[in-house]
């Protein structure tokens, strides 16, 4: 009866795949490979989740979530992280009005829906936190007044993992409010041939001034909806979970995934396969984003990272060892 119900039940993606495809082919006319992270930013959109982009300069870390930003039809706002940046920078400050005799509140530049934060890591910590508030409240409390947050809301924020200095490192408990952090590494041969030959016949042309609005703001909250209503077995709740479990009880890591890894685990996978076409999730889609959902919420055990170990591997290996349900 069970299975019945779920055929009867199945979630129409037709219109969520096409914009999904016109998403990708509107980034795909600039930015050559990077297809996984891609992937993985629309996924984000789609289950509700901030991204960190982590990157040397020059893969195109701003670039790509500029035009991610420039193909939704929602307001936009870029936010360069420094040194001196202070939490009213951001958020905004209470200024008194000679007219009223009172004081006034002026929005900062996080009242918008798709936010892109520049070197996240440039900023010190209690612009840090007050950044971390809102992405995991979505909502603003500022003199006692709440101010909530206009959906949808997206963090993309990037960091440099290589220059470190004057920079602030995020604590692991702030990390876990991103839904993924996605690494983009160097293109292959061929793929810098294709760059080369788009800048060129580009000339000094804005990259981003081509792109168009291809999906709505309201679009965006209905396939959400569709998104939490993509079935999942129970052997594959019980996969999710033994993942998670694992990454508790294995001895190349200190500190595992917590319960909302869990949850985090769950909502990415059925968002990957909405932008699939599937109704369903299959141990693929789970498998695709374990590393992206897992690998800032774990912390490895001190031996391990003189061994050279990193999360990816071990991450790898405990995918490899929990068994795939059939």
């Amino acid at each position: 009866m069970e299975n019945e119900n779920v055929f009867e039940n199945r979630v129409d993606l037709a219109r969520l795949q096409e914009s999904v495809t016109n998403l990708k082919a509107a980034i795909g006319e600039i930015i050559i490979g990077q297809e996984k992270a891609v992937d993985l930013i629309i996924s984000a959109i789609l289950a509700n989740g901030h991204v960190l982009v982590e990157g040397v300069p020059g893969v195109a870390k701003t670039l790509i979530s500029k035009l991610v930003a420039q193909t939704i039809d929602a307001d936009f706002s870029r936010i360069q992280f420094t040194p001196d940046l202070m939490p009213s920078d951001i958020l905004g400050t209470s200024v008194f009005n000679m007219k009223s005799s009172s004081f006034e509140f002026n929005k900062g530049p996080v009242f918008s829906q798709i936010i892109l934060i520049d070197e996240i890591n440039r900023a010190p910590a209690k612009t840090q936190a007050a950044l971390f508030e809102v992405m995991e409240e979505r909502q603003i409390t500022i003199d006692g007044n709440t101010y909530k947050m206009k959906e949808p809301f997206l963090i993309l924020a990037t960091q440099n993992p290589i220059e470190q200095e004057g920079t602030y490192r995020l604590p692991e408990a702030q990390l876990d409010r991103f839904l993924f952090k996605v690494k983009m590494g160097y293109p292959d041969l061929e793929e810098e041939i294709l760059i080369l030959s788009g800048h060129h016949k580009r000339g000094y042309a804005t990259p981003a001034d081509s792109i168009s609005k291809v999906i709505s703001q309201h679009e965006i909250l209905e396939y959400r909806t569709q998104v939490q209503s993509i079935h999942i077995e129970n052997p594959l709740l019980a996969y999710i979970a033994g993942i998670i479990r694992e990454t508790r009880q294995n001895h190349a890591i200190y500190l595992g995934g917590s319960p909302r890894a869990s949850v985090n685990l769950m909502n990415a996978s059925k968002a990957y396969a909405a932008i699939q076409g599937r109704d369903f999730v299959t141990p693929d889609d789970i498998i695709f984003m374990v590393i992206p959902v897992l690998r800032h919420r774990i912390i490895l055990t001190p031996e391990k990272e003189m061994e050279g170990g990193t999360p990816d591997e071990v991450l790898e290996h405990i995918v490899e060892k929990i068994e795939i349900p059939r």
